[in-house]
């Protein structure tokens, strides 16, 4: 290699960085420019936009919340139809009783998608302020702790509760394989959503096969709920458990009501819906339950129960904790 063809190498070489490094001047200019467009940045700036001091109820809020005007929502997207997306938007019961709540406290409730049995560890990790996603208030989660190793993991949360609700059992159309209800799932396969109250009660009830020298209870667990339906669909298990509300829509929805029917009559093991909020954050519950409250008295919880065709789990008190 001579001296010559080294100088025009590093020349070229040379004007290569300082084309690269101009490229790169060029697109923090133009972001800069731009502003920051990630999700979190453009939720921050929609809430800006929309806060409302005027509010009913933006003073009951803390101090921090008032000045960023949102929070952020941990949920599981995919639990039609209390929450999912339809055409891109976030929609459902969860989603429509909060842009209620967002009324009536002046700031943006932005959802954030994620599978259940992450949403107590981000609320523990500060990634989400509240949980909103058809979370059954029990003793457990409000003590922090693992309802399967029974181990505490964390302080906990309290719970807003705003929905009354139980426990279904679905099968295919025309295929109940003898299922009528839980004391018949001995030997049976089931599917569930992971974390959930469902997976909790289907581990309870395969126990007490097992103690009745009966086979246990088969279970698959998803990370979410159309997982197990389409499980059931294609006849991998016999039966899927979902709270009433995800129950009855799949089963009204599915194949145009074809797929699936409800079995085991009323739903099992009623308990409250509640809004997460961890423990030590008493000023943000309180304007939360308040916000829920103001909700029932205008007449807007009542419209969104109606429109998912939910009347029935409505709540005539909310409460804080009141599950077991």
């Amino acid at each position: 290699m001579t001296a010559s063809t080294t100088r025009r190498r590093a020349a070229g070489r040379s004007r290569t960085a300082v084309a690269a490094a101009a490229a790169v001047a060029a697109s923090l200019m133009l972001l800069s420019a731009c502003g920051d467009q990630t999700d979190a940045a453009i939720a921050k700036r929609e809430a800006q936009k929309n806060r409302n001091v005027h509010a009913p109820l933006f003073k009951l809020l803390p101090k921090d919340v008032q000045e960023i005007g949102l929070l952020q929502v941990g949920s599981d997207i995919t639990y039609k139809p209390v929450e999912f997306r339809s055409n891109g938007k976030v929609t459902g019961i969860d989603p429509d009783l909060s842009a209620a709540m967002e009324k009536a406290l002046g700031i943006k409730l932005n959802f954030n998608n994620a599978t259940f049995d992450t949403l107590m560890g981000g609320l523990k990790s500060q990634r989400y302020d509240i949980a909103m996603s058809a979370m059954t208030d029990t003793k457990e989660r409000q003590q922090g702790i693992d309802s399967s190793t029974g181990k505490k993991i964390g302080q906990g949360v309290d719970f807003i509760d705003y929905l009354n609700v139980g426990v279904s059992l679905y099968t295919q159309k025309g295929k109940t394989n003898g299922i009528d209800g839980w004391e018949t799932l001995c030997g049976k396969k089931i599917a569930v959503q992971r974390g959930t109250v469902s997976h909790d009660l289907a581990k309870d009830k395969s126990k007490a096969c097992e103690k009745n020298d009966e086979k246990p209870i088969a279970i698959e667990a998803f990370d979410n709920d159309s997982e197990a339906q389409t499980r059931l669909r294609t006849g991998g298990v016999d039966a899927v458990s979902s709270d009433y509300p995800v129950a009855a829509y799949a089963v009204k929805v599915s194949g145009g009501g074809k797929d699936f029917e409800m079995v085991g009559g009323a739903p099992l093991k009623a308990a409250p819906y509640g809004i997460a909020v961890p423990k030590g954050q008493e000023k943000l519950r309180d304007a939360l339950k308040a916000a829920v409250e103001l909700t029932i008295k205008n007449g807007s919880y009542a419209k969104v129960l109606d429109k998912w065709d939910v009347k029935d789990a409505a709540v005539k008190e909310v409460k804080i904790n009141s599950g077991d």
